[in-house]
């Protein structure tokens, strides 16, 4: 990640335009994940706050390295500017600092570790979050965002009784029967086959969801939910195997993009300042004990459209090769992954970024 005015100009245009932050002014707030591309944007965000609006917000970033903490966000903090807390997110027994507001981000979600280590990738997102919760519980009176993803719904289930024959036929199978026009929303729920290794992600982001329902019930503690979409942008960790991570390291070295299918399936696309800012509104102003869709709905696209959007703008060109079978096995199980903003949009944010502007600002920024 690449530290410049322009891209602090991105960062002041997110948080000036933000609904009310005031309830973050003076408060405490720790995330976990912090180094990873949606939480360490809002790291940004809280930054700029700090130096330019003088928000007194302290920051708690719980990780496992310190030193890969510091160099991700080296240029950012004065001295002092965030306290570390120790953190394994695979781990029990850690208790975590007293704050008002707690983000779970911690998570594995390199399609790449999700195949090669399932059992990880479900930790961090059910002891990982219990660790989050237990804290907060704790803590009194503090809320807690928990980041989900839109994996959770699926593939649609249709019943035979649903839909004509026609329709039947129009619902295209690489799609899944969805489109920008028939987005999921946040009651859609789909069929997710639980003995296929693959599903470790979604299915442990589902369990982790009724976790905070549980402990709301049980122990009082508040919570609401962000399902993120794809999201890309400029802070791409080395060996992220995500799609638009390795097409956006292909491009800013000046290498042609791979792509390992035909890149047909349709998906949601967020940038990460867009979606930093979304998950700042969830957590200040979203319902208790609710759920919001993270998306942008004028980067509704297929794999391909992105991929070729980002040689466009590096000038290299798009190719294909077949995947292997170690590839296949962390692919999305989802056809299709469209998701309905319209209940985020309520609470007052605004995706600032269409696809091309995010996709020119991440060749921009990436280091």
């Amino acid at each position: 990640m690449r530290y410049c005015k322009e891209y602090f100009d991105d960062v002041r245009l997110v948080a000036d335009t933000m609904p009310d932050i005031t309830a973050l002014l003076n408060k405490t707030i720790c995330i976990t994940g912090s180094t990873g591309m949606l939480c360490s944007a809002v790291v940004d965000i809280i930054a700029l706050l700090n130096e330019e609006k003088d928000a007194h917000i302290k920051l708690i970033l719980a990780g496992r390295n310190k030193e890969k903490t510091d160099a991700r966000f080296e240029g950012l903090f004065k001295k002092n500017g965030y306290e570390f807390a120790l953190y394994d997110a695979t781990k029990e027994g850690v208790r975590l600092p007293v704050a008002d507001y707690y983000i779970h981000g911690a998570s594995n979600a390199d399609p790449a570790k999700m195949a090669s280590e399932p059992v990880e990738t479900m930790l961090s997102n059910i002891l990982g979050l219990k660790t989050v919760l237990d804290s907060a519980a704790c803590a009194k009176g503090s809320r807690v965002l928990f980041i989900s993803s839109g994996e959770i719904y699926g593939n649609p289930i249709v019943l035979e009784d649903q839909r004509s024959e026609k329709q039947h036929e129009d619902l295209s199978e690489e799609y899944g029967g969805f489109t920008a026009e028939n987005a999921l929303k946040e009651n859609d729920y789909g069929y997710i086959d639980v003995l296929n290794p693959r599903a470790c992600y979604p299915m442990s982001k589902r369990a982790a969801e009724t976790m905070c329902a549980a402990f709301y019930q049980e122990h009082g503690v508040d919570y609401v939910i962000a399902r993120s979409c794809h999201a890309y942008g400029p802070g791409i960790a080395k060996g992220d195997s995500r799609a638009t991570a390795a097409f956006t390291r292909n491009a800013a070295l000046g290498k042609d993009i791979v792509m390992k299918s035909a890149g047909e399936q349709i998906r949601s696309y967020c940038y990460t300042l867009d979606s930093a800012a979304a998950l700042l509104t969830i957590l200040l102003h979203g319902n208790s004990c609710e759920a919001y869709n993270i998306s942008n709905e004028n980067s509704v696209v297929a794999i391909r459209d992105i991929a070729e959007e980002i040689a466009a703008a590096a000038g290299v060109r798009v190719v294909f090769e077949n995947p292997d079978d170690v590839e296949k096995k962390s692919y999305n199980m989802m056809k299709a992954s469209v998701l309905d903003c319209s209940k985020l949009k309520e609470l007052g944010w605004r995706a600032k970024f269409d696809l091309k502007s995010g996709v020119n600002r991440t060749l921009k920024f990436f280091k």
